[in-house]
């Protein structure tokens, strides 16, 4: 009877236990399940985070494209106006200021008399001169008439002929005495200045009126030996007047061949428009192209130009949004400009803000 009880109690034993390693199973499935959906849900997230990374990363940096165009160099230096024609006049002989017949600004014509000095004592010279001269004048005409008709002496024709001739000499010393005494312009211009009054006594070389042709004024400059060959008539010159904040573009006039031995420099010229107002001695700065590229070239800002290790020259690039290096062979500079003759070709695009701040590789973000 016993061993009849305990054969039901072993088989609900065993069936209970096979039940319960099935649940295990089916429960160690479902957590599997769930592994590999949490794992999915990880890995998309990682991606994500990673991109979201790399564009936190990324430097902002401003960038430009290149284009080629031409470039040129130009040395400077500085310049006066000057002007051929600029005349200080004085009287040629000592006297007294009685006339003065022009003011700052009148124009004038050459051989026009600007003004006068006492000539009283010359004048009545001249005046007593002429009377003496009119009977030496009809004394020779006799004796020339008695002469031909051979009577008389050749002395005495000779003698009234030294005495007409004589008297005519002082009468020409007079009349340039007279003449001195004038001041008188011998070009056509303008008077910039008058430095005499009336009654003022004056001597030679008592600057008293200035005139200056304003016509025909330009701009000197004494430029370095060094670029003797680089500089030629013809050269194109930008001329600045900081006084008047005025410039023009024009072309070198004149350029001296000799060579100064003080200052080992050479003189170059640049005529000026008459049309406008220049001053003489005014400072003017001049900006002479002694380079032009022979074709359209690729220039960058100095700024963005680095140097490495090996001291090569190099800049930062854009590519797809990566930084690239690019080492580069520079040529001439001018005002910040520098000129590439190989590394970089048009369309490129430079790091122009930023670049100290990236290496070569990195992710970059453009600066809109």
């Amino acid at each position: 009877m016993k061993k009849l009880f305990l054969l039901p109690v072993l088989a609900f034993t065993i069936i209970a236990c096979n039940s319960g390693e099935g649940d295990k199973k089916a429960e160690l499935d479902k957590l599997k399940k769930q592994q590999a959906e949490i794992k999915a849900k990880i890995d998309v997230l990682e991606a994500e985070l990673s991109a979201n990374d790399s564009s936190a990363s990324a430097m902002t940096v401003s960038v430009m494209p290149l284009k080629a165009m031409p470039f040129k160099n130009y040395i400077d230096v500085q310049g006066r106006v000057d002007a051929d024609e600029n005349i200080s006049l004085s009287t040629e002989m000592p006297g007294t200021i009685t006339k003065i017949n022009v003011k700052p600004g009148d124009e004038v014509s050459a051989g026009q008399v600007l003004a006068e000095t006492d000539a009283r004592a010359v004048n009545q010279q001249i005046s007593d001169l002429q009377t003496n001269a009119a009977l030496v004048n009809q004394v020779y005409e006799k004796q020339k008439a008695l002469w031909d008709q051979k009577i008389g002496t050749e002395i005495q024709f000779l003698q009234a002929k030294t005495n007409k001739e004589s008297m005519e000499k002082k009468m020409q010393t007079l009349q340039e005495q007279v003449r001195m005494t004038k001041i008188i312009s011998p070009i056509s211009g303008t008077v910039d200045a008058v430095d005499i009054k009336l009654g003022q006594a004056v001597a030679p070389g008592m600057p008293a009126i200035r005139v200056i042709n304003f016509s025909n004024l330009k701009v000197k400059a004494d430029v370095a030996e060094s670029y003797a060959s680089k500089i030629k008539k013809g050269s194109e010159v930008v001329v600045h007047f900081p006084d008047t904040k005025d410039s023009l573009v024009t072309k070198v006039n004149f350029v001296s061949r000799a060579i100064n031995n003080a200052s080992r420099t050479f003189t170059v010229e640049v005529l000026l428009d008459d049309k406008k107002e220049y001053h003489p001695n005014m400072v003017a700065r001049l900006n002479i192209n002694d380079y032009q590229s022979p074709q359209p070239a690729i220039t960058v800002p100095v700024r963005t130009i680095q140097k490495d290790e090996s001291n090569q020259s190099f800049v930062f690039v854009a590519e797809n949004g990566i930084a690239k290096k690019r080492i580069v062979t520079l040529g001439k500079e001018y005002k910040g400009q520098a000129e590439i003759t190989s590394g970089l070709k048009e369309e490129d695009i430079l790091v122009t803000l930023g670049y100290d701040l990236i290496n070569d590789g990195d992710n970059i973000v453009y600066n809109k």
